[in-house]
């Protein structure tokens, strides 16, 4: 099937940049000497995974339990959940999940810890679990090292939970003291710690610096080792995702609209919200819920209502998200089409 056949919006995948993206982080790691812990959170698909699984990873990250259980769910075995797993259903998932597969789960909080042991004791299983530690991102985490010994403390003392380590978001220089005194407040204690887990696509370096046995990096496997919120940095090269779109009013010589808007991009700041490939001087200003309106006063070519194009989207995993499937292209020829099966999956 030729990519020009396909109806649009369409989600598509250049499959060499895919590839590319995934094999490079694979080396990238390697060569650093730090095992890599892919998080999927931002493809949610689990044929992805495995390529990212078989490339060298020593396993995934998935932000929430639905995530979790669809990876599972495709055969994958080795799961790090890096939230707070809070409320009964939840629980009960958690601990099903356990019974199927090697996950590991990152709490913050006596309370948290109760409530995953008391499930996982009822349920008769053992939650491997991590403690976070906050070192700068002011999210969720311990507040001090001496926070993260007492909360391990307790873990160790409480059944239905198996203290593996620590981990921390983002990776970076700073977080250094924090992590080795908590290092060597738990040695103190004789509280062996298995796992130190980094994270943060771009911090595989200062995660191998902090002394950390892996590092999670996700948003690299669509965008390439650069940062997310640049439209300049919408290179072909780099980026995987493509939306097809196609123009079905050219109400003005300086106006165009494309059928994807809002529910088809997300409309994620700044402006221009994409980056067309055919033409790279036409700018997405705007968006309302199912149109996108292009500015074309700088392009010198006559656009068409029916003409097709190819636009990178600012935000490609959260305009992921909004899809149930991933079409993979090589050249302009489709080769597979994907489910992406952990979309929406929030809880």
């Amino acid at each position: 099937m030729n990519i020009d056949a396909l109806d649009t919006p369409t989600l598509a995948a250049d499959l060499d940049v895919l590839e590319r993206n995934i094999n490079g982080m694979a080396t990238h790691c390697h060569q650093l000497g730090i095992p890599l812990r892919v998080h999927t959170k931002t493809h949610k698909v689990p044929e992805i995974a495995k390529l990212q699984i078989a490339a060298g990873s020593q396993g995934i990250t998935c932000q929430k339990l639905g995530e979790a259980e669809v990876m599972v769910d495709a055969g994958i075995d080795d799961i790090l959940i890096p939230y707070n797993i809070v409320g009964k259903p939840k629980l009960k998932r958690l601990t099903a999940l356990v019974q199927r597969a090697r996950i590991t789960v990152a709490l913050d909080s006596e309370e948290t810890a109760t409530g995953i042991s008391q499930q996982a004791i009822a349920d008769g299983c053992v939650v491997p679990v991590i403690v976070e530690l906050d070192t700068g991102s002011g999210r969720c985490g311990v507040q001090s090292p001496q926070a993260a010994q007492h909360l391990a403390q307790q873990i160790m003392k409480t059944q239905g939970i198996d203290f593996q380590g620590i981990m921390t978001y983002p990776s970076n220089r700073r977080a250094k003291p924090f992590i080795q005194e908590t290092l060597d407040l738990l040695s103190s204690d004789g509280i062996p710690v298995n796992i130190i887990s980094g994270g943060g696509t771009g911090s595989e370096a200062a995660s191998k610096d902090i002394g950390c046995t892996e590092t999670r990096s996700g948003s690299y496997v669509y965008e390439g080792i650069t940062r997310i919120g640049n439209s300049e940095m919408l290179t072909p090269e780099r980026c995987v995702l493509r939306v097809i779109v196609t123009v079905v009013s050219t109400p003005t010589p300086d106006r165009i609209i494309i059928d994807g808007g809002q529910k088809t991009f997300t409309s994620y700041p700044p402006t221009p919200y994409g980056h067309i490939v055919e033409h790279p001087d036409a700018k997405i200003y705007g968006m309302s819920v199912e149109h996108g309106h292009v500015n074309v006063s700088e392009c010198s070519h006559q656009f068409k209502v029916g003409e097709q194009l190819s636009v990178i989207p600012l935000h490609q995993g959260m305009t992921s998200n909004l899809h149930d499937t991933l079409v993979g292209v090589r050249g302009d020829k489709v080769e597979v089409t994907w489910k992406i099966a952990g979309r929406g999956k929030v809880f």
